[in-house]
């Protein structure tokens, strides 16, 4: 996993990888976000079965298609302000 501190992203690029690997990652990046970190998720398709995971979990998301991938998912803390705003300037959102 890359890290940019700036920015507190974590990236996660799993394009190469077959299902179920690419959630398996996600899920274990996730256990390792710091208050202010949002995960970075670069896939190859939209990964509709993560997001009842990260709901049930305690975490927003943002999916959109990628620029230097087919897609890609902001994911975060619910309440974790520092990171909503940081994927906002990020994302454009």
């Amino acid at each position: 996993m890359d890290t940019n501190m700036e920015r507190g992203e974590q990236l996660l690029d799993v394009t190469d990888l077959e299902p179920p690997e690419p959630l398996e990652r996600a899920l274990e990046a996730l256990d390792h976000l710091l208050p202010g970190q949002y995960l970075r998720l670069l896939l190859r398709r939209e990964p509709f079965p993560l997001y009842a995971l990260l709901d049930d979990d305690g975490f927003l998301h943002l999916g959109r298609r990628g620029e230097g991938s087919p897609y890609e998912v902001f994911v975060w803390r619910r309440g974790d302000a520092v990171a909503e705003t940081a994927v906002g300037e990020v994302a454009g959102e």
